[in-house]
């Protein structure tokens, strides 16, 4: 009997050392599962941040000016004279660069008035003349812009919202 109460008790410590072991093995699992999702949150979020900063806000609504009265030009056309009426918006994003424009309306409207009077009936019959027409227009326009102390990027479009040729 005394030999069984002595391998009893030499059993218990090494009982004692297993266990303390599988909860040392648990509680270092459990740490490392811990560190591993803190240091995925934490670069996720570090991650999204950047990402956050550099989107750009929403564009502001376009703003048109419509030019009046309606260009009117004659031009010559096979032995005829010829009409040409168009009437022109701007349209930019920047309430700035509409004042600016506003302001230089008579160096905008000569500019348009002189590239339209320049034109061939021929090429303004078709669609590819008209819309190289509106891309001159456009350029014409910045550069006044330009030359105002404006930006020309900022006049994003010329429409002719009417498009009339006799």
């Amino acid at each position: 009997m005394a030999a069984t109460a002595a391998s009893a008790a030499l059993e218990k410590p090494a009982a004692r050392k297993g266990k303390g072991k599988l909860v040392l093995i648990i509680v270092v699992v459990l740490l490392l599962a811990a560190g591993g999702a803190g240091a995925w949150w934490w670069t996720s979020q570090t991650s999204a941040k950047p990402a956050a900063a550099k989107a750009a806000p929403p564009p502001a609504p376009p703003q048109y000016l419509p030019l009046d009265p309606p260009f009117v030009v004659n031009f010559e056309a096979e032995q005829a004279v010829r009409f040409l009426q168009i009437t022109v918006q701007l349209m930019s994003r920047d309430p700035h660069t509409i004042e600016l424009l506003k302001s230089n309306d008579p160096m905008v409207r000569d500019r348009l008035l002189m590239l339209f009077a320049n034109q061939k009936y021929a090429v303004l019959s078709t669609r590819e003349g008209k819309e190289a027409l509106r891309q001159q227009a456009l350029e014409s326009v910045r550069a006044v812009l330009g030359g105002a102390g404006g930006q020309p990027e900022h006049l994003e479009a010329v429409y002719f919202t009417s498009f009339v040729m006799q």
